[in-house]
């Protein structure tokens, strides 16, 4: 099982929810408006300048089985890329566990 976490141009969100709905059997994904800073910041601004200097992006998780994780990560890479600076990236991490609360259920069938 894998955690998938991506950041994205916000102006992409529908185009890359529209391709991870298009996956069979994923199960879901998690959407978050955040703002951060990268390499490009300005290095002649002021420290005051760079703190209010952030620049808004989309968060997305989903948590998967590992048969999905190219489909996934595929689908996310094509539909958010604009060819421009500041695109986003896209992290895979190892899930340990999953816990459905519902129902009990443990590992990929929570997922």
């Amino acid at each position: 099982m894998k955690h998938i976490i991506s950041y994205i141009k916000p102006h992409k969100l529908t185009e890359v929810t529209l391709a991870l709905r298009s996956i069979e059997n994923l199960s879901g994904m998690t959407v978050l408006d955040v703002k951060g800073f990268g390499r490009g910041r300005k290095k002649e601004a002021t420290l005051e300048e760079q703190l209010l200097d952030f620049v808004p992006h989309v968060k997305i998780e989903v948590f998967c089985n590992d048969e999905l994780v190219e489909q996934v990560v595929n689908a996310i890479e094509t539909t958010a890329h604009t060819g421009l600076r500041g695109d986003g990236k896209i992290y895979i991490c190892s899930l340990q566990d999953a816990i459905r609360i519902s129902t009990g259920e443990r590992g990929k069938a929570a997922v």
